[in-house]
């Protein structure tokens, strides 16, 4: 098994990546710019340099991952274009190299509420609407997915078990980065898992569960 983290440098890919190498599972990282990335990364992960945006550059990019986690996303500017590129077209590409490259399980981070036209988020334009059009993607494919819809993301974990449920049943909450990574590594190894869609927050007065329960939980 090996690992192919997109969205490496973000804040949510990189525990992700930790949290695969505290696992030992070997892990490629895809960065636009080696040179630029002032990220330390743990031992056994090896930097591949390409573009979401190119087609062409991921034909090397994968090597011989045999999974791919995705945590890129569009961040807040001015450009309008911005999350169409990022959030579809960029996991778009992906997804048919994946498809090419014989990759036996996709994760996608995406978000909660992406069902919701009208969410505010779609203020920046129209982020949810072209996270959603890129799991519609993913479900087309073929390929065995797990698509994570995570709640307001926060920083620092905290003391609240997960709450897991499926498509478009939750519309609040929050839960800590690491919670999301931890979700996503898990999830490469749990069969329940696979072509779903598991919306997660976490709450104070919800009894933990693991998440193998949680999993086969999710219809």
């Amino acid at each position: 098994m090996k690992a192919f983290v997109a969205g490496a440098t973000g804040q949510t890919g990189r525990l992700i990546v930790q949290e695969l190498r505290r696992r030992n599972i070997p892990v490629r990282a895809l960065l636009r710019n080696i040179k630029k990335t002032k990220t330390t990364w743990p031992d056994g992960v090896e930097l591949v340099e390409a573009d979401l945006l190119n087609y062409k550059s991921l034909s090397t990019a994968l090597g011989d991952s045999t999974i791919i986690l995705c945590a890129s996303g569009a961040r807040p500017n001015f450009n309008p274009t911005g999350p169409y590129k990022v959030d579809y077209e960029g996991t778009k590409n992906l997804v048919d190299m994946a498809k090419v490259g014989g990759i036996k399980h996709f994760v996608l981070v995406s978000s909660l509420c992406v069902s919701q036209l009208f969410h505010p988020l779609n203020l920046f334009w129209l982020v949810l609407l072209w996270k959603k059009q890129a799991e519609k993607y993913i479900q087309k494919s073929g390929l065995n997915y797990t698509i994570i819809r995570p709640g307001g993301l926060k920083d620092k974990d905290n003391t609240g078990n997960i709450v897991m449920q499926s498509a478009d049943t939750l519309f609040e909450g929050t839960i800590s980065r690491q919670k999301v990574a931890d979700i996503c590594v898990e999830a490469m190894f749990d069969e329940s898992a696979k072509n779903k869609v598991l919306e997660i927050v976490s709450n104070c007065n919800t009894p933990r569960k693991e998440l193998s329960e949680l999993f086969a939980n999710v219809i």
